[in-house]
């Protein structure tokens, strides 16, 4: 494409306001345009009518309320749609309910009003008394009802796999399962009309694939034509009434409801036959999704319309499960060699037709299979989700005995070897959870007390149960701490926590801190105060509530004690309006405030004050919260590499930084939300920089004409072209399928954008997977599944390596853009030595792809420094695969989108252009950035800079005693002519590691050498100012809580003392070295000895046979790390393996001798 071509006028709004013609929506976003054009399909019907929305989210159903916030309160208004919020499912749905009561007293301001309940499967499950109650009561005839439950049949981020078709059943609500986004709009309409004509509410099956999912559809609510059956109601019809007898609701329903509802998906086609032979001879029965897949798994095995009729194959797509439609079936079945039901879980469709087909004689019934073959054997199992592979292998093998083709062969072949390409790839040690983001609350918030039990919860808080923090189990959501009044009288614990968001506890689970206090139950409530749901996208909490009212509400329920934890005690000014005998603490006091608690007879209540860090950050954005001007930096030469900061902080922007002296830490400024609590490291490296502001990258002029135009990848026609983006949550990978979705729109596609989160948070793997097609029809099933990737934009090693994605590569067709950037997994928090696995990434990658169509790119290191930011990176990435010729659309199409979405266009563009000149020529990036990649160095080198380094720390005769150290090991390895290499290099890392203790004097010096100014320049501009944070041995008092000494941040004005302190680095080890009297000098100081005698005894000994153990005896010391108490511990386990390898090594002599 070239910049002349003219782009047609699309903008957002179009999902809502255009009455026709293609709009690009995500399944939530269909189902929010039904609402609205229902309003002008009843106009043209001449009725006046209203909209009603409640429900609670939940995964699936996670954004729909925020996309309503999004559609803005005028645009529903306009259209006449009231938006409510539920406090909780069951009042959501309670309220549904009444607005099919509205005009029983005659003053309705509308004909009626037809209203939407979401929420996700356990939901629906809190609702049963209400959604029973109100069905059975019915819907107005003008009115009507939508029952959306969000099921997830493959577990990805609930915690069953639900599936709702069964419920609404024995609900006796008509149930439709919408197949794709354009189903997700289509049936909705016709489900609003038949629950008007049926006087039932309609259950409404949705999955990921059909909420979670962008596509573009035909946004024509005209081409829809509702058809109603004659049916013979009873007199006083079946729709909702002012008086209602019990025992006639129930009647009515199975009598009359049920069959209308048949009678109006007869009328209207909803069960249907989509593909049919002439000849009866092989059937597919598949409802939703499964249809779908169906359809994907017949084209994959090379099996068209045509061939499939020539066949015999015919495909019935159910659209609506229940009532049954026993008669379709017998009629569809009767003929056919046999009938392949596939459905998700329990056999609902299957059943059916055991009924349609039980009196069929043996010449016209076929076999009917599903679950089962005629064997019992397992066929279409019903403990995980179905995709098109495996609907692929089990079409083929219940044809295979009248048909099979090269192209089956072919299909079934490339499915295996994808997975077993994968499972010869090396394993890889760690992987990508969900975790907590960076400055989360919960990082400090769902920590206990050594010797205490914690129980988890519904919320972002529930990942506390995979960390070590001694939290078991959850409940569902509202039981939270009823759990123990049932175990607490068996058990020998005398006393828990519970975690309790401030979203559930307004939702439900304040009703459980009331059984608790009821049962006398000792038991202390952890509420977890975010100001926002964040789990969900960060909506507000349902209703106003405040940590004010929290404590006057648990106060009157009759706690015994309430204390509030915040970072910003002051906050609450002088006198605050807490319930009587609230106390108010600075989160350093929160493991002893929860020590007095849990000692505490009876009810307790904790609440933890502290805004949730993704929210801070939108709100940062939008600028409605305040943006210190302050960010946290880590002189890297001080850092010893322990992990404090990391265990203090819990915190995924605490990250590893490799240098000439080791591993260190870094923080990471893109990601850091400014929690700050990584400072609490008991260490003297990190500064936080007041003002300036982090670089803002290259500056450039424009990139036009400067790159040429790639040609672009042309979809054959009848052919989808699969692009898969995998990366991790929170860096923007899900904002780049909706730009790309949003582009091939405009330029009149076919598209198809799945987000695969699942529990993704911050750091947990995500998947976009992408199709394009020439036009929407010739895309069937959403996810890309074996082999189907033909491009992969690993914007993450870690999560493209998993296998997953790995099997969607094509060995020798898929070009993948890999990002070297090492993103750390949560276990890094915990393991402070782990290694990122990138060899053995690599090593997956060119296991499974053809090396010629791998490349590499340091996409977030050049992000950072172009454009100032690593979120820039992903669309940095796509800029280098579109410049590659791999994407089928064009640039200006990718940037109107861009500038549709608004945030940042011109950096957003930048990003790209940035990306297509790093593909076009990535010499002229190199020199941009000016990279200084981190150089091996020999010995002798590596020697001669800690020789002059020790010399600057001491003076030439403390670098001497250095010295002749290495030579004695140099020649001992020379003299016994010893066949390996490498005890040299140990003893010069770890020799110089001990003597360069990081003393008074050394702090000093490293935190007003050149080089650490230098570096702070690199990150910073602006006039910015450091502040220190010190813990000076001589004068820091004890902290009363933690009984560690403090820290205390102090201002640049120490600088010049610092200088001065550097300077009397002579006086160290003297009788005038006033630090080196404390016991922690005096144990750095005999450790050099120890360390000079246990190599002398090494060299003295050393064999071929002791070699690697005398390697393994001088790389000890990089056990020690840290400062004062952290240090104290290293050196105890230190000195614990030295005295086992050195016995060892000893042994080694005695054994020699003999």
């Amino acid at each position: 494409m070239n910049s002349t071509i003219k782009l047609p006028n699309i903008t957002l709004a179009d999902k809502y306001i255009l009455d026709r013609g293609r709009v690009y929506v995500t399944g939530q976003q269909a189902i929010i345009r039904l609402m609205m054009v229902q309003r002008k399909i009843d106009e043209k019907a001449g009725l006046n009518t209203g909209g009603f929305i409640s429900g609670y989210r939940g995964s699936p159903m996670t954004a729909i309320d925020m996309e309503l916030w999004r559609a803005g309160g005028e645009t529903l208004k306009e259209n006449h749609v009231k938006f409510w919020p539920g406090l909780n499912e069951n009042m959501a749905m309670t309220a549904v309910w009444g607005t099919q009561k509205v005009g029983f007293t005659g003053d309705a301001k509308y004909d009626g009003v037809y209203s939407m309940w979401y929420g996700k499967g356990p939901g629906l499950d809190q609702t049963i008394d209400g959604s029973r109650q109100a069905t059975l009561h019915g819907t107005a005839k003008h009115g009507g009802v939508l029952v959306l439950c969000g099921d997830d049949p493959d577990m990805t981020s609930t915690t069953d796999p639900y599936h709702s078709e069964l419920l609404f059943e024995d609900l006796l609500m008509p149930v439709l399962y919408p197949a794709d986004i354009q189903d997700v709009f289509d049936l909705g309409i016709y489900g609003i009309a038949l629950s008007r004509f049926c006087g039932s509410f309609v259950g409404y099956k949705l999955i990921p694939e059909t909420t979670e999912t962008s596509a573009s559809i035909d946004g024509d609510y005209n081409r829809i034509k509702v058809s109603y059956p004659k049916f013979m109601f009873p007199k006083d019809g079946v729709n909702s009434r002012r008086l209602n007898d019990i025992y006639d609701m129930d009647k009515r329903a199975r009598k009359y409801k049920l069959p209308a509802a048949l009678a109006f998906a007869r009328a209207n086609n909803l069960n249907r036959i989509t593909l049919e032979s002439p000849k009866k001879k092989f059937g597919i029965v598949a409802m939703g999704k499964e249809w779908s897949n169906v359809n994907q798994a017949l084209t994959d095995l090379g099996i068209n319309e045509i061939k499939a009729k020539s066949l015999g194959i015919s495909v019935l797509k159910i659209a609506m499960p229940f009532p049954s439609d026993d008669n379709l079936y017998r009629k569809f079945a009767r003929g056919m060699d046999e009938v392949l039901v596939i459905e998700d879980k329990r056999e609902q469709i299957q059943n059916g037709f055991m009924r349609g087909c039980y009196d069929l004689s043996d010449k016209e019934r076929p076999r009917i299979v599903g679950r089962e073959d005629e064997n019992g054997n397992p066929l279409v199992v019903d403990y995980k989700q179905t995709n098109t592979d495996r609907v692929a292998r089990i079409i083929a093998q219940r044809i295979s005995y009248f048909y099979t083709s090269k192209a089956i062969e072919s299909r079934l072949k490339l499915i295996n070897n994808c997975k077993k390409a994968v499972a010869k790839a090396d394993s890889i040690h760690t992987k990508h959870i969900p975790y907590f983001c960076s400055g989360c609350p919960h990082n400090t918030s769902t920590k206990i007390p050594e010797g205490s039990k914690a129980i988890g919860g519904v919320g972002c808080h529930y990942m506390a149960t995979w960390m070590d923090r001694n939290v078991e189990g959850f409940t569902h959501m509202g039981g939270e701490g009823a759990t123990w009044i049932g175990e607490e009288p068996f058990v020998n614990e005398k006393h828990v926590f519970q975690q309790l968001g401030d979203g559930t506890y307004f939702h439900s689970g304040s009703l459980a801190i009331r059984a608790t206090v009821a049962a006398g139950s000792n038991i202390t409530f952890k509420i977890l105060y975010n100001d926002a749901v964040a789990m969900t996208g960060g909506q507000p909490v349902d209703g106003q509530i405040t940590v004010q009212m929290i404590t006057h509400q648990v106060y009157q329920e009759g706690v015994k004690r309430i204390a509030v934890i915040t970072d910003e005690p002051k906050k609450y000014g002088k006198k605050p309006d807490f319930a009587i005998g609230t106390t108010v603490h600075h989160r350093r006091e929160l493991d002893s405030v929860q020590r007095d608690l849990r000692d505490i007879k009876g009810t307790t209540v904790l609440i933890y004050d502290q805004t949730c860090a993704a929210e801070k950050r939108r709100r940062r954005k939008r600028g409605t919260f305040p943006d210190p001007p302050k960010r946290a930096f880590i002189n890297d030469r001080l850092c010893e590499g322990c992990g404090d900061c990391s265990k203090k902080s819990n915190c995924l922007s605490v990250q590893p930084l490799d240098t000439e002296y080791g591993r260190k830490r870094q923080i990471h400024q893109s990601s850091c939300n400014k929690d700050f609590s990584c400072i609490d490291g008991f260490c003297p490296s990190f500064v936080t920089v007041y003002g300036g502001y982090i670089k803002q990258g290259v500056e450039t002029n424009s990139f036009e004409g400067s790159i040429p135009s790639p040609r672009l990848y042309n979809i054959v026609k009848g052919k989808t072209y699969g692009v898969l983006i995998a990366g991790v949550g929170g860096t923007g990978v899900i904002t780049i399928g909706a730009l790309l979705g949003t582009a091939a729109h405009i330029e009149g596609k076919g598209i198809s954008v799945v987000d695969q989160m699942g529990f993704a948070q911050k750091g947990g793997p995500v998947m976009t997977h992408i199709q394009f097609a020439n036009c929407q029809s010739e895309i069937n099933s959403a996810r890309l599944t074996n082999g189907k990737s033909d491009v992969l934009i690993a914007c993450d090693m870690m999560t493209s390596g998993m296998d997953k994605v790995l099997e969607t590569l094509h060995p020798n067709k898929t070009k993948a853009f890999i990002n070297l950037e090492k993103t750390i997994s949560s276990d890094f928090i915990h393991n402070p030595n782990l290694n990122y696995p990138l060899d053995t990434l690599q090593k997956r990658f060119s296991t499974v792809l053809a090396t010629e169509n791998i490349e590499y790119l340091s996409a977030t290191h050049m992000a950072v420094k172009l454009l100032g930011d690593s979120i820039g990176a992903n669309l940095f990435m796509v800029g280098y695969a579109w410049q590659k010729g791999t994407l089928p659309i064009g640039k200006e199409s990718i940037f109107k989108a861009i500038e549709l979405n608004g945030v940042k266009p011109d950096w957003n563009k930048k990003a790209f252009e940035w990306g297509r000149l790093a593909a076009y020529k990535p010499l002229a990036i190199s020199k941009l950035i000016k990279a200084k990649p981190l150089k091996s160095k020999s010995d002798f080198e590596f020697i001669e800079e800690r020789i002059a380094d020790l010399t600057l720390y001491q003076n030439a005769s403390y670098a001497h005693r250095y010295k002749d150290l290495i030579q004695k090991t140099m020649d001992a390895e020379k003299n016994k002519s010893i066949d390996h290499v490498g005890l040299t290099r140990s003893v010069a890392t770890y020799a110089y590691k001990l003597m360069a203790y990081k003393d008074e004097y050394e702090v000093s010096r490293l935190q007003t050498l050149p080089g650490f100014a230098e570096k702070l320049a690199e990150t910073f501009d602006g006039n910015y100012k450091i502040k220190y944070h010190l813990s000076p041995p001589l004068i820091s008092k004890k902290d009363p809580h933690t009984g560690r000494p403090r820290k205390y941040e102090i201002g640049g004005w120490i600088t010049p003392v610092l200088k001065i302190i550097s300077n009397m680095k002579g006086l160290r080890g003297t009788p005038l070295d006033i630090f080196g009297y404390t016991l922690e000098r005096k144990t750095e100081r005999n450790l050099i000895i120890q360390y000079e005698a246990t190599i002398n005894m090494l060299i003295k000994g050393l064999t071929n046979d002791n070699y690697a153990l005398a390697i393994d005896i001088a790389n000890l010391p990089d056990k020690i790390k840290g400062y004062g108490y952290i240090k104290e511990e290293s050196i105890k386990q230190y000195n614990k393996e030295n005295k086992i390898l050195i016995t060892k090594f000893r042994r080694s002599l005695k054994k020699n001798l003999k």
